[in-house]
């Protein structure tokens, strides 16, 4: 194994410091599946997995990292065996991840495992800066962190001077290492002045990738397994601390905190260009680069003792606020549904009985689409199998009938039937003889539906409106439990 590999950027120092949170020790959980994943699976089962994880030959071979022939043979045995057809989504949004949308390829462990060894060759670039900016910043040399000061000091008194910055990075951290690389000091010191003149001594400075055999390689991977570590880490506490009083599930807290930020948002529009931003900068820049230093650190851990009764008043105070100002005791709110029981008699005679048929969310006149297509009405042919919407519970115990027929007839613009004014309220269709014709309707020459009692000549179908109370449904509140 080479020791390391020559021009190569790669972290030889000392590793990547791990974040460490006590407070956090519980492993982050993954996610739970979604509806689409769910509706994958239990459609297409594991075949429409394994499919997913096959990648054309063909567009594998562009790749400059070759393949075995082992691999390509198994995955053209994949391709083979698996069925070209792809799992419907039934009605889902698409997925702009899908390969479907974009020209990428899919998942494939050979294509997987080239990328993540040229990834790691060349990711320790990132490494060197990431531990150089870690030793800059906890004072290792102070001279250094002294610098960073003074170029924070000039660019928050000045803000135009951050235009230098984009210029200045490549001019001193590029061109002048390169080009002291080609004129490169006397390999011993003497009495001789150093000159940068005169003809380049030394090749230009390239940089390549580590070697997969060198040390350098696995360094790059030690520093890639800790910042992996390390995001991990930093994403749990993240969403410890912050998830709990901004989702609202500590509704008075979250309140509160929309109420303080909404506020301030107002506060700011009209007074920001009256603060000293120059001034807070500068007092950010150089607070956030002194707690770096050592001791202190060392200062603010020996003082946690004596803030922890600060933030725990603090707290307390807040929770008393919330308790006292923040009230949150709005009732669910309720509406009305509807659903139309239905029935049907094969002709229009008096000695033919009505026969019930289901309980349908719609009235099925004789103008709607479902009758003009010639499709059969929907619905549940029990009154009990009726359901509320989804996230609602019943809010009271029981269907009432709706007696102003004739009220939710003209709201639907229904034509072509016979409203009972009293009795069971049946709205029925009239028979094909006496039906008016609809053209004639919609010019408005007849009326849209007719008053009767029943006994005329009717059509197959009558129906009538049954409502009912449903309130929204709150999180840890049983279902079942229905108002008076």
């Amino acid at each position: 194994m080479d020791e390391y590999t020559a021009d190569a950027f790669v972290n030889r120092d000392e590793p990547i410091p791990i974040v460490t949170i006590p407070a956090n020790e519980t492993p982050s959980s993954d996610p739970p599946k979604g509806k689409r994943e769910r509706l994958k699976e239990s459609i297409a089962g594991p075949t429409a997995k394994l499919k997913d994880k096959v990648q054309d030959v063909e567009s594998q071979g562009k790749n400059e990292y070759g393949y075995s022939l082992q691999d390509r043979l198994l995955t053209k045995l994949l391709q083979q065996i698996l069925p070209e057809q792809e799992v419907e989504e039934l009605d889902l949004p698409p997925d702009v991840r899908s390969s479907k949308y974009i020209n990428r390829p899919s998942f494939s462990l050979p294509l997987m495992t080239n990328n993540f060894r040229r990834f790691n060759a060349r990711i320790g670039v990132v490494f060197v800066f990431q531990n150089r900016v870690e030793r800059l910043l906890t004072w290792r040399k102070p001279s250094h962190t002294l610098s960073l000061l003074a170029v924070c000091t000039f660019v928050c008194l000045d803000p135009y001077l951050l235009a230098i910055i984009p210029v200045g990075c490549p001019l001193f951290f590029v061109l002048v290492p390169a080009y002291l690389a080609r004129h490169p000091p006397p390999p011993q010191p003497n009495n001789a002045p150093y000159t940068i003149n005169g003809p380049p001594v030394a090749p230009p400075s390239t940089i390549k990738p580590a070697g997969e055999m060198s040390k350098d390689f696995f360094r790059n991977m030690r520093d890639l397994q800790n910042s992996m570590d390390d995001f991990s880490t930093l994403h749990d506490t993240f969403l410890k601390i912050m998830t709990p009083p901004t989702n609202f599930s500590n509704e008075p807290l979250s309140s509160t905190i929309f109420i303080f930020l909404f506020l301030l948002a107002c506060v700011l529009f009209i007074t920001s260009h009256l603060l000293p931003w120059r001034l807070m900068a500068l007092i950010v820049c150089w607070t956030g680069i002194a707690i770096g230093h050592p001791k202190v650190q060392q200062l603010l851990a020996n003082h946690e003792k004596h803030i922890s009764p600060h933030r725990e008043h603090a707290q307390s105070w807040l929770d008393t606020w919330i308790s006292h100002d923040i009230i949150l005791d709005a009732p669910p709110e309720r509406r009305e549904v509807e659903v139309f029981e239905l029935q049907h008699r094969s002709s229009g005679s008096h000695s033919d009985e009505w026969e019930s048929w289901l309980f349908s969310p719609t009235p099925y006149d004789p103008l709607s689409p479902q009758r003009i297509s010639g499709d059969r009405p929907k619905g549940t042919r029990f009154f009990e199998d009726v359901q509320p919407p989804r996230g609602w519970e019943w809010g009271d115990k029981k269907w009432v009938l709706d007696f102003q027929s004739k009220e939710w007839v003209d709201e639907r613009m229904v034509q072509g039937v016979e409203v009972e004014i009293e009795g069971e309220r049946w709205v029925s269709d009239l028979a094909p003889a006496e039906a008016e014709d609809p053209k004639a309707v919609r010019k408005g020459n007849v009326r849209d539906w007719e008053e009767g009692d029943g006994t005329g000549r009717l059509g197959e179908w009558r129906r009538r409106r049954w409502i009912r109370m449903v309130r929204r449904r709150v999180v840890g509140q049983s279902s079942d439990s229905v108002g008076s």
